[in-house]
């Protein structure tokens, strides 16, 4: 379990600094900063779910 969250923390990391580059790259005149963000968010909600259904399934100690 700790390998899965290292590995989405790690991803939301890497879609920060990508969207990051493409903000200073395209000055705004496309959508992939948008697109960026928008994974940023998925996986962050991703890594929320995970945490809580492992917790309530025992997989976290309390």
């Amino acid at each position: 379990m700790k390998i899965v969250i290292a590995v989405l923390l790690l991803l939301v990391v890497v879609s920060l600094f990508t969207s990051l580059y493409f903000m200073y790259k395209d000055k705004g005149n496309s959508k992939r900063v948008v697109n960026a963000l928008t994974i940023r968010v998925g996986l962050s909600i991703t890594i929320i779910v995970i945490l809580i259904g492992s917790y309530f399934l025992g997989l976290i100690p309390r």
